[in-house]
Formats: structure tokens, C-alpha cells, sequence
């Protein structure tokens, strides 16, 4: 490996730990502002009435669910819609992490929510902004020009 591909690989790997930590930002305040839509059913159902609110959509899944076709089914019909409609698509993996983020533990006899796909909205009210949110379009922008649709980010156990 020469020097110039270590740079590159450190770099890589300093970018996507603050892409990672920028989304966990964005995910914390969006759910304080009650701008999150957590299942796959339920992201749809608000993609059919108010598309233009969406501002981001995320894709979770780790390696035991990469084989559950109707998953991926959903997940392909769920990307052309955002596609469509101009709405940026990051694929993530590490549900753990995702769920210590977004509070999600162990409840009593609870069904767990199901966090494989999550909705960032904007409020038409605009009542606030999130520089993690800048962070994630620009990097999901700079994939789409290197030709990688939906981008992949891993989510990093703490």
C-alpha cells in the first residue's frame, strides 16, 4: 500500500466516524422534536401523505436480516420512492447502536419497535435545524456523484 492510499484510508475512515456521529446527533434531535417515523409500515404510510416532509430516510440492517427477502422488498419499493421523490437514503448497519441512540432497551413484555427503517422529517414550521442533518445530506450528495446510490454507514458500538 502506498502512501498516498493510507492517507486515502484515513481519511476515509475520519469521514465516515463523523458522518456515524452525525447521524446519532441528528436522530437524538429529531426525536426530541418529535421528527422521527420509526417502522418500515409506518414510513410508508407518511411517504404516501406528506412526502415533502421527509428530509431523510434510513435503512438499518445487520448481517442476520440480510437474507429476509420481504426486508428487502420493502427496502427496494421504499428506496425508489425516495429516489423519486428526492429524498436522501442512507443504509445503515449496527441496530444495536441504533437502539441504545434512540433509547430503545429492553421493556417488559414489550414488542420491540421495529427500527429497520427510519424517517427524518422537517417540519413545515422549520422550528429547527441540525447541522448533523448538513452533515448527512453532504456526504449522502458526494456518494451520489461517486456513483454509490445509497451510501453505507456502520454504526459503531460504544
Amino acid at each position: 500500500m502506498t502512501l498516498e492510499e493510507l492517507v486515502a484510508c484515513a481519511n476515509t475512515e475520519k469521514k465516515m466516524k463523523s458522518v456515524s456521529e452525525a447521524v446519532e446527533d441528528l436522530l437524538v434531535a429529531a426525536q426530541r422534536q418529535a421528527c422521527l417515523t420509526v417502522g418500515v409500515y409506518e414510513s410508508a404510510k407518511l411517504m404516501n401523505v406528506d412526502p415533502d416532509s421527509v428530509v431523510l430516510c434510513l435503512l438499518a440492517i445487520d448481517e442476520e436480516d440480510e437474507d429476509d427477502i420481504a426486508l428487502q422488498i420493502h427496502f427496494t419499493l421504499i428506496q425508489a420512492f425516495c429516489c423519486d421523490n428526492d429524498i436522501n437514503i442512507l443504509r445503515i448497519s449496527g441496530m444495536e447502536r441504533l437502539a441504545a441512540v434512540l433509547g430503545e432497551g429492553p421493556q417488559d413484555n414489550a414488542e420491540p419497535r421495529d427500527l429497520h427503517c427510519i424517517l427524518v422529517t422537517n417540519p413545515h414550521t422549520g422550528s429547527w435545524k441540525s447541522q448533523g442533518l448538513a452533515e448527512v445530506a453532504t456526504y449522502c450528495e458526494e456518494s451520489r456523484c461517486n456513483n454509490q446510490w445509497v451510501p453505507y454507514l456502520a454504526l459503531q458500538a460504544r
